[in-house]
């Protein structure tokens, strides 16, 4: 990709509409989380409430339709359609997929693989269905498995069509919606389209780092021996922005190698684990009953909404889980959009199914199923010191005490979760910068300073928000709300890609090159 041109008005070239109030909305968000903390979260909490409960099959029914929706584009005529006019793809499949795996989960999957067994098994639901044995190792993969994976791929293949295929040169969730809206996208309505991707971008970004952050200053802190404090999580989280913004500052070269660097620490984790752990045999066998699980009911698992209330489980879990990755789809599925050029539409969504779901089911199946293995064969009760601590963290902590060479093991943790970290945050800054541009030429990459921008405000709202545990419990709420709207522009996003798709191939049916 090229930069933007020294000589260019970059003044002149900024969308300052959809950098400045973002930035506004966010700061004026974290003053009144940290200045009225018990009023602010019980408004959202209220509002929280009715979008996701009593609004919730609104969430289920997207994530359901969006998968659906995937298979039909991949395997109809549509899934010819090449991303652009190449015959060879930009990247190598290596490259491409872990690119695309690293930048669409940060940290968190290496979080929850290790700990999502322990939120399930104390569920009154899981009992109620069966065993934890079967059943908190099966929900993992329904959770991180192909409805979240197909937000992603739809988008990226609509975006991808946008960029690569129609060479528009907005490149805006608005822009990607123009087929259907036509030129209201230059007036409100695309503003407002545009001002709430970067608003639900911001409030993720924060949200995600809330959830791992601790962790990682955890690990740190048992093995240099360095006291836990905010500092601590600071220096960490300014050493993850330092590490993203060099990387990002040197263009897709540099996020290309740092991608493949995550993946070959993450797979050297899971490594550790698998073979240091003494339970491979157990992994194995428990995995491979979770994805018949998973397989054989996997459209009852779609569509429970527990009407009756009886434990709340796809509301507190299910739909969670749906609306947390609906926030990421303002990021992700453009990065997985620019990277795709050369590829068929086909080729983009199940090598993206390849790749996403191969690595998200082996970190859980890995993760997850040892530690509950520890658990049923009664080497380690770690529900039970879950439970009596109410800190995942620590339990992590107890589980890697389990483990062969335990400091050398949270050293390869504390690595492969700053570079997850690294790799997603690279990802999220690139698309941020292009939010800034009225229009980016095709292929060119928005100017250094620029990126340089959104990497520093990127970092710094997790920082000012560490001092108040309240605001982060209120931003995740933030990201849950935001997720409502982009839901109804995930919606006319596909429906202006299958307009625009259907006119691409009756204009090559008649006019063939």
């Amino acid at each position: 990709m090229k930069q933007t041109h020294s000589f260019d008005p970059l003044k002149k070239r900024l969308d300052w509409t959809t950098t400045l109030i973002p930035l506004a909305a966010i700061l004026l968000l974290c003053i009144l989380f940290l200045l009225y903390p018990e009023g602010s979260t019980l408004i959202l909490n209220s509002i929280r409430f009715f979008l996701g409960d009593q609004l919730g099959s609104y969430y289920l029914l997207i994530g359901l339709g969006v998968f659906l929706c995937s298979l039909y584009i991949a395997f109809s005529r549509y899934g010819q359609i090449r991303l652009g006019n190449v015959e060879k793809p930009d990247y190598s499949s290596f490259q491409w997929g872990s690119m695309m795996f690293t930048a669409g989960l940060a940290a968190d999957i290496v979080f929850y693989s290790l700990c999502e067994w322990m939120l399930y098994a104390g569920e009154p639901h899981i009992s109620d269905m069966g065993s934890i044995q079967d059943w908190a190792s099966t929900y993992p993969l329904f959770h991180w498995g192909p409805i979240p994976w197909s937000f992603y791929l739809v988008l990226a293949t609509a975006f991808g069509f946008m960029l690569h295929v129609r060479k528009r040169t907005k490149q805006k969730y608005s822009e990607a919606c123009r087929p259907f809206l036509g030129n209201r996208v230059d007036q409100v309505p695309g503003r407002i389209i545009d001002l709430i991707a970067v608003i639900a971008l911001l409030a993720g970004t924060a949200t995600t780092f809330s959830l791992a952050t601790p962790l990682l200053s955890l690990a740190i802190s048992v093995v240099f021996h360095i006291p836990q404090s905010h500092f601590l999580t600071i220096a960490i989280l300014i050493t993850i922005g330092i590490t993203y913004t060099i990387t990002v500052y040197f263009g897709m070269k540099g996020v290309a190698k740092l991608a493949a660097s995550c993946t070959y620490l993450f797979f050297a984790l899971l490594l550790y684990v698998f073979i240091g752990g003494g339970q491979a045999r157990y992994i194995v066998e428990t995995g491979i009953t979770a994805l018949g699980n998973l397989a054989q009911n996997f459209i009852g698992l779609s569509t429970w909404t527990d009407a009756l209330r009886t434990s709340s489980f796809p509301q507190n879990w299910t739909i969670f889980y749906w609306a947390y990755w609906m926030v990421w789809c303002v990021a992700t599925p453009f990065f997985i959009g620019s990277i795709s050029r050369g590829r068929t539409i086909r080729q983009t969504i199940l090598e993206g199914y390849f790749w996403g779901l191969s690595g998200t089911f082996t970190s859980f199946i890995i993760l997850g199923n040892y530690g509950l293995g520890i658990q049923m064969h009664g080497q380690l009760d770690l529900m039970g010191f879950y439970e009596s601590s109410q800190s995942l963290y620590q339990s992590i902590l107890q589980l890697f005490r389990t483990l062969p060479f335990e400091k050398a093991g949270l050293v390869l943790l504390a690595l492969t979760m700053i570079a997850f970290y690294s790799t997603s945050f690279d990802a999220l800054t690139m698309v941020a910068s292009t939010y800034s541009y009225k229009e980016l030429r095709e292929r060119e990459e928005p100017a250094k300073h620029v990126k340089l921008f959104w990497a520093v405000l990127l970092i710094l709202f997790p920082i000012a928000l560490l001092f108040n545990d309240s605001s982060m419990a209120n931003l995740q709420s933030v990201s849950i709300i935001a997720a409502f709207p982009i839901g109804i522009i995930l919606i006319l996003i596909i429906a202006s890609f299958f307009k625009d798709a259907s006119q691409y191939l009756a204009e090559q049916k008649n006019h063939p090159s």
